[in-house]
């Protein structure tokens, strides 16, 4: 998992990186749908054919794996899907946005946009249009970004990370480098 997550974008700026996170953070916001769930991590040809939702399988979310890596004292607060009034005002210091793809195996995964689905976009553009924040993108593929990376200070593709939620954390939170490399640019448009 550590070695196959490719880091797309770090800071709104080259000189101001948002990773790696802060451990010690006071009060960190952690949204999305696919940040506590282990059968989207895992994707298709998993525990059935098409995979399941859920946390049907032993394992660590990527929400379990921020709870065990930062201060006991910072409070972890995690909110699938927030809306904008709900991200301001509330102290965060930073928030961790996991999305992507539901699971899914040869044509029943064909997608013509290959738009973020599952109201992931909203969820960026609620949460990132007010905190620093870090998107995660949990996909099989690349998926259309362009319109949210204004938004986001850090953008990374985890891919199918499966059951080992700790090692996207081990990355993100600057325990390890990132080593993942794509094998060619990320597309701008379909």
């Amino acid at each position: 998992v550590r070695k196959s997550m490719v880091l797309l974008k770090n800071g709104k700026s080259t000189n101001k990186p948002l990773l790696p996170l802060d451990k010690n953070a006071s009060k960190i916001l952690v949204a999305g749908t696919h940040s506590d769930n282990l059968g989207y991590q895992c994707g298709g040809w998993t525990l059935e054919w098409q995979g399941l939702s859920g946390n049907s399988t032993i394992g660590t979310t990527i929400l379990e794996a921020i709870k065990l890596v930062v201060s006991p004292s910072t409070k972890v607060v995690y909110k699938k899907n927030p809306d904008a009034d709900y991200v301001k005002g509330q102290g965060f210091s930073y928030a961790i946005v996991v999305v992507g793809e539901p699971p899914y195996a040869e044509y029943f995964g064909d997608n013509l946009n290959l738009t973020i689905p599952l109201g992931g976009g909203d969820t960026i553009k609620n949460v990132c249009g007010s905190l620093k924040c870090l998107v995660i993108l949990i996909s099989g593929r690349p998926l259309v970004i362009k319109p949210y990376l204004p938004l986001v200070d850090a953008f990374v593709a985890a891919w199918l990370p499966g059951t080992e939620g700790q090692g996207v954390t081990d990355v993100i939170f600057g325990d390890y480098e990132f080593q993942g490399k794509l094998p060619r640019t990320w597309f701008k448009s379909v």
